[in-house]
């Protein structure tokens, strides 16, 4: 059962873990969404597609942006705590730091297990449905082969272009159409409007033209026919386009699939590598989710008489570090050149023993500070750099007088 300073803890954590989740989140969705819509636009795309590409990519974020938050959120609320000497006085009457990190645990195997969720099954799966969007762009299968301002050819008898698009090509303006069927027959169509509807048929869709002329020619014709009409409407035969591959990649494999696939005897020996790299590299990012409280603690209690932030500095080198550490290790293992337990679950003890010492540091030895070197190394080079800046001041002005 919760006590009153465990909810008062938890209160404290959950505004700046949220605030950080999201944030971490949409600054990874910006730095894509750029590349996104150039790619897109370059495809001649419509825009929507952009956004249900970044709903597909918004788990890979997340499984970023979670451990990320928990940490900082952690931190924040201990070091609030620690500056305010609110945590002076809790240890002093009694409350030892295991104690205290019991909310900070409730949070982690929550986030842990959702993050092994999204990572181990949601992820797989949208990073899938992301390449389909990619492949159904790159072949045109959403439109994108028709570019605005150009002659485009769909298959070897019919050439299209369009003027001007409106509504995300739900409403085509200035249309010129030339359809030349087996018998030789040709047909051109100019109309001021246009709209492509869905049919039965998934290889054929209706172009659906309006306020136009259409001119029939052919060899049984004397001269050309030629039709105004109001509405009309002109089937389309779709280019063949080829099927997007299944989930064959390791990446888009769920957690059982990549067990079946590395314990099967008939996998491949580089697929197997693959999969058994990526599996690990999984596991080994959720279970670190478990350590971060006890780290977010030691980076979060500055010296006494000290209100540095050099430890918020450092959690967040410390987090994405041990990240780019991971993803290398797992690119090492693909390869097969050295086994997924040593390159991943190697860096993952050294770092969890770096992490328990510091929590050994700052709970168990009084006045023991962790990271106090480095806070005294970079308080005195701020000390020395302020120095400089005040003595090329000082010269600036007495030049300035001369």
């Amino acid at each position: 059962m919760l006590t009153a300073i465990d909810r008062y803890i938890a209160r404290l954590i959950l505004l700046p873990m949220v605030g950080t989740l999201i944030i971490a989140a949409m600054l990874f969705m910006l730095d894509k969404m750029l590349s996104l819509f150039d790619f897109v636009a370059a495809s001649g795309g419509p825009v929507s597609v952009v956004w249900r590409m970044l709903a597909n990519m918004l788990p890979e974020y997340m499984s970023l942006a979670i451990p990320i938050g928990l940490m900082l959120g952690v931190l924040l609320a201990f070091r609030k705590l620690a500056t305010s000497s609110e945590l002076d006085v809790m240890r002093a009457v009694g409350l030892s730091y295991g104690r205290l990190l019991r909310v900070p645990y409730l949070y982690a195997i929550a986030l842990a297990l959702l993050n092994f969720g999204i990572v181990g099954f949601v992820q797989p799966l949208s990073r899938h449905a992301y390449e389909a969007l990619r492949f159904e762009l790159r072949s045109g299968a959403l439109g994108a082969s028709i570019k605005v301002g150009e002659f485009t050819n769909l298959g070897r008898r019919m050439t299209l272009r369009i003027e001007r698009s409106r509504d995300e090509g739900r409403n085509l303006q200035g249309i010129f159409v030339r359809a030349v069927s087996h018998d030789g027959q040709s047909v051109a169509v100019t109309a001021a409007q246009g709209t492509f509807l869905a049919t039965d048929d998934p290889d054929t869709i209706i172009f659906r033209l309006r306020d136009g002329v259409l001119v029939n020619d052919g060899p049984k014709y004397a001269t050309p026919r030629i039709l105004s009409f109001s509405s009309h409407d002109l089937p389309i035969d779709l280019p063949q386009i080829e099927n997007f591959r299944g989930r064959d990649n390791d990446r888009e494999k769920t957690i059982p699939e990549l067990v079946v696939i590395g314990h099967n005897s008939a996998t491949p020996d580089k697929l197997r590598h693959e999969v058994r790299a990526n599996f690990h590299y999984r596991m080994v990012e959720v279970v670190m989710m478990m350590l971060l409280p006890m780290a977010a603690l030691a980076f979060a209690i500055p010296p006494k008489r000290s209100s540095s932030a050099l430890g918020v500095f450092l959690s967040i080198v410390f987090i994405v570090t041990y990240h780019k550490i991971n993803q290398y290790g797992e690119s090492v293992a693909a390869l097969g050149k050295v086994d997924p337990i040593i390159a991943l679950w190697g860096p993952f003890v050294i770092v969890s023993g770096l992490i328990f010492w510091m929590y050994h540091v700052i709970a168990h030895r009084p006045g023991g500070q962790p990271i106090a070197a480095l806070e005294y190394a970079v308080g005195k080079a701020g000390k020395q750099l302020v120095r400089l800046i005040r003595r090329r001041s000082k010269a600036a002005t007495a030049q300035g007088e001369d």
